[in-house]
């Protein structure tokens, strides 16, 4: 957490608001966030650089610069860019790890627990790093037989395989486990035992998950937030996760949370899902 819905929503947000704007200054407060490069060199190579797009790859908000750099931000478990007029909260503002002066408009990088990470990367480091991400679960390389090659080539559990983010970006343990139920398919399945049908119903709930975690806003529990300060909506419409021992929206039965896969939450129903 943040996954592809959360980083999608702040990074959509983040391009509407500082596209073509100019970072002014930077403010490193907490430089054990920075990847690849020092509080000096960031403010070197981004002062009186224009910001040209924000985006998302897999799980990475990606700041475009006009110099051809790139600030790669993943935000992680408490991770978030929170866009400040002069009214951001004190229980916010304290926690700011970097701050970019953008005129009227400061851009904060705020990490509680300071496990994300900001680099900024040169065209040739990003292509390099960028070149190790799966295909994008939205967009078209990402089709019906894309995943069908997927399960069929590995004995992975089925759950592990759709967070490999070298096969698939974006997918973290909270929609893994969402998709999952969704197609009726326990998790800890081998990956080459589903069936074709199998396969195209987790490749439908795979996508309907996603864009519908997207129309929310993303999902808050504790500490994600938007770049308006404002929580994800889509918590209220979560299936299983977070919802061991409460009965299965779909057949009644009572939900199971295990952690015996990579020593993640995994929650499924044990009668609906096989």
């Amino acid at each position: 957490m943040p996954e592809l819905p959360e980083t999608e929503t702040m990074a959509r947000d983040l391009h509407r608001e500082i596209a073509g704007r100019t970072i002014h200054g930077v403010a490193v407060h907490r430089a054990d966030v920075l990847r690849e490069v020092g509080a000096k060199e960031l403010a070197r190579r981004t002062t009186r650089v224009k910001i040209q797009r924000a985006w998302r790859r897999a799980k990475l908000v990606v700041l475009d610069l006009s110099t051809d750099d790139r600030i790669v931000v993943q935000p992680r478990f408490t991770g978030a860019l929170l866009l400040d007029r002069g009214a951001l909260a004190e229980s916010e503002r304290r926690f700011s790890t970097i701050e970019f002066a953008l005129g009227d408009l400061t851009l904060h990088y705020r990490d509680i627990r300071r496990l994300g990470t900001v680099t900024l990367m040169s065209p040739a480091r990003w292509a390099d790093y960028e070149s190790a991400l799966g295909v994008e679960p939205l967009d078209p390389p990402f089709s019906e037989s894309y995943l069908s090659g997927l399960v069929r080539g590995s004995s992975q559990a089925v759950k592990k395989l759709l967070m490999d983010q070298r096969r698939v970006a974006g997918i973290g343990n909270i929609y893994a486990n969402e998709a999952l139920w969704r197609a009726g398919i326990d998790p800890s399945r081998p990956a080459r035992s589903l069936r074709p049908a199998e396969t195209a119903a987790l490749h439908g709930a795979v996508r309907s998950v996603l864009a519908e975690a997207i129309e929310s806003r993303g999902t808050s529990f504790r500490d994600y937030r938007d770049p308006t300060g404002q929580r994800g909506g889509f918590s209220a419409r979560l299936a299983v996760y977070g919802r061991g021992g409460e009965p299965c929206a779909r057949c009644g039965a009572r939900l199971v949370e295990t952690h015996a896969i990579d020593g993640r939450s995994t929650v499924l129903c044990a009668w609906c899902q096989r």
